[in-house]
């Protein structure tokens, strides 16, 4: 394991300062649960979403009965329950995330192609949209790619997210008119509308590949991000109606080094303010992510570029917490380069609050794909990818197939926490 905490030479604590981050070790991370395989396997870049039981609800990219992944609920102390194991027919390899919707059902995507357990059988999808009620029991709503050159879209990576019209929005990463993605609608019935493919423009100018969920602005309108395409091919941030009439609204790379960041993965927050927050996963100063504001109107701004120490290439996205400032994760980078949890102000100021693998084998979790949550109870509830104690899993990297946790920085109960994705 790589450890820089024993440094000590003056050009680290130079680095540091000329970053504005701060390496706090006053916050409490609980590990509340180290999965199995059986009961589901690394977790994948998705937040937990917090029911309107008080509970947290989430999935796991493989492992549960069919080795396809499963979908998880736990309490605030830890207590987990597998709800169902994805079995091929009812979905692949779920990704994205859940929403809980009006209806008080979850709904959610699956990404696509995997191998079935016992008898290791090839199960072929190029991904769905589900519906799961709180129990467990679970509807298949949409399978994509079931058209001509799957022109309807395949492969969601992204959550889903419900709108004020009380139908759900998407993203595919592929398939589409042109072969690199798509926006879609999707009613509670099933009934899918594909809204955008994207590579509509010369070079792919408005983009390609959306690995990101949707968010719904205050204006009404879809805000999202994608990982490629743009003008210089380092991904893109965009607004899309309802109807379809998708704007470009900022290419990354446009400064020289890719100084304003490359590529982002995740879902955007829009803040109390009005603006955008986000993170990409590349570029920046040091070439390995930053986090940015964007206005509605395509005015972009560098906050913070991550160096190595203070963490590196954030794969998930913010959440604003009560206190007016954002919480995020980094897959990468910290002290013991298995990712961290971080603070940033509106104003570009970043705090270390946990660097991960900090215990004995990585049992408090390594490489944290996933965003954060704020419970009710006002601590901040995750997932890491890997970590955790079972040692005789083969595939699992750092020891282990993840694990979730809490975090208390200090913050009182949330008034304002949303269970329910959109009211």
């Amino acid at each position: 394991m790589t450890n820089l905490g024993g440094w000590k030479q003056p050009l680290l604590f130079l680095l540091l300062f000329a970053a504005t981050a701060i390496i706090s070790s006053a916050q409490t991370l609980t590990t509340l649960f180290q999965f199995d395989y059986t009961d589901g396997a690394f977790p994948q870049p998705t937040s937990l979403v917090q029911g309107t039981d008080g509970n947290f609800y989430g999935t796991t990219y493989v492992g549960g009965s069919y080795h396809l992944g499963t979908i998880f609920k736990v309490t605030a102390t830890g207590t987990l329950t597998t709800l169902m194991s994805f079995t091929g027919p009812n979905g692949v390899h779920p990704i994205g995330g859940l929403i809980q919707a009006t209806d008080g059902n979850f709904y959610g995507t699956t990404s696509g192609f995997g191998f079935s357990t016992p008898n290791h059988k090839p199960v072929f999808s190029a991904g769905n949209v589900f519906k799961m009620t709180p129990g467990g029991a679970p509807t298949t709503l949409y399978t994509f790619c079931y058209q001509t050159s799957c022109i309807n879209g395949s492969e969601p990576h992204g959550g889903l997210v419900q709108a004020s019209d009380k139908n759900f929005y998407g993203t595919t990463t592929e398939g589409g008119a042109n072969n690199v993605g798509t926006v879609f609608e999707i009613t509670a019935g099933g009934a899918l509308t594909t809204l955008y493919s994207f590579c509509a423009l010369a070079s792919c100018a408005d983009g390609a590949h959306p690995y990101a969920g949707l968010i719904q602005a205050t204006d009404g309108n879809f805000y999202g991000a994608t990982y490629e395409g743009g003008a210089r091919n380092s991904g893109t941030i965009f607004k899309i109606t309802a109807g379809g009439a998708l704007t470009t609204l900022y290419s990354f790379c446009a400064q020289a080094g890719c100084a304003d960041g490359s590529h982002p993965y995740a879902q955007l927050v829009q803040a109390t303010n009005g603006n955008f927050y986000g993170t990409t996963y590349g570029g920046g100063t040091n070439n390995v992510g930053t986090v940015f504001e964007i206005t509605a109107g395509g005015t972009l701004t560098t906050l913070y570029s991550f160096g190595g120490v203070d963490g590196r290439n954030p794969y998930a996205g913010l959440v604003q917490a009560t206190d007016e400032n954002f919480y995020g994760t980094t897959q990468n980078g910290g002290i013991n380069n298995r990712g961290t949890v971080f603070e940033i102000t509106a104003g570009g100021a970043l705090t270390t609050l946990y660097d991960f693998c900090s215990q004995t084998d990585c049992s408090d979790g390594a490489y944290p794909r996933g965003g954060l949550v704020q419970g009710s109870d006002g601590n901040f509830y995750g997932t890491t990818q890997n970590g955790g104690m079972d040692v005789n899993c083969s595939l699992c990297g750092d020891n282990g197939e993840g694990t979730i946790f809490s975090l208390s920085v200090g913050l009182g109960k949330s008034l304002n926490t949303p269970p329910i994705a959109t009211k």
